[in-house]
């Protein structure tokens, strides 16, 4: 809400204490992202909430005729069940000691995605310390340990779930994409639908600086990678609707141009 700084109302440019925040609860039905929570600040009882941004035009001006939404603020939808957690919040939890979810694993989301997923990446070198990587240069071995991916994935395209992966390269190919063109036969095994798309064919159409995975074109997971192409771990999720709508479109522009695998030789 926005209001004049005063005595009783500090400014809002005042940020929490440094003191670590009280996990109190998260949303269960939210199992894809595990995305609304409340956590509360020891010592002063104020509260840290997490959830989905308010967008919608209708609930925006409702709010408006009560209270002005300032630059640095944002209305915050949260769902009902997360009602006791607020209530334990605001009279102090008496356990002190839970822990959230913590960062959704890849395996959980894929649990959770209905309809589709699907994964872009851009890079013409990822780990090129991978040892099965080193041996395809020394002999061409084309091996890998798919066994796992195979069983994860697999298993979400049996029950309807479409997997497609589509791969922007430059040309001539990285030895690391020659590589990966060469063991995508458990991609392939797996169920999923893979596209090459050369860059110079996609030179004019948007695309994001990061790879990403997209939920059920809902949610958007980015990954990044250092200088190298080594994963760094961290991972950015996305899921409001207007930032996630122009990746949908986006996503399916550059996989109309796409070569399916069976078609595209490297070169």
């Amino acid at each position: 809400m926005s209001h004049e700084p005063g005595p009783e109302h500090p400014s809002d440019t005042d940020q929490p204490p440094p003191a670590a925040p009280i996990f109190v609860g998260s949303d269960d039905k939210s199992p894809a992202n595990k995305c609304p929570a409340v956590l509360v600040i020891p010592g002063t009882g104020d509260l840290l909430q997490v959830g989905r941004r308010v967008t919608d035009p209708g609930a925006l001006a409702a709010i408006a005729e009560h209270t002005a939404i300032a630059d640095d603020e944002v209305a915050i939808w949260t769902p009902a069940n997360l009602r006791p957690a607020l209530l334990e919040a605001l009279t102090g939890p008496e356990d002190t000691d839970r822990h959230g979810p913590g960062e959704p694993p890849f395996e959980d989301l894929l649990a959770a995605t209905t309809r589709s997923v699907v994964h872009l990446e851009a890079r013409d070198t990822y780990d090129t310390d991978d040892p099965a990587f080193h041996k395809w240069q020394q002999d061409g071995d084309t091996s890998y340990e798919w066994d796992a991916w195979i069983d994860l994935v697999g298993a979400a395209v049996e029950r309807g779930v479409r997997f497609r992966r589509l791969r922007i390269v430059s040309e001539p190919v990285s030895d690391y994409i020659r590589w990966e063109h060469a063991i995508s036969h458990g991609n392939i095994k797996a169920g999923e639908e893979l596209r090459w798309l050369p860059r110079h064919l996609a030179f004019e159409l948007p695309h994001p600086v990061a790879d990403f995975f997209m939920w059920d074109q809902r949610l958007v997971a980015y990954n990044f990678t250092d200088g190298r192409g080594i994963d760094t771990g961290r991972m950015e999720y996305v899921a409001d609707p207007r930032r996630v709508l122009p990746v949908v479109g986006m996503f399916e522009m550059l996989w109309e141009r796409g070569i399916p695998h069976a078609d595209y030789t490297p070169t």
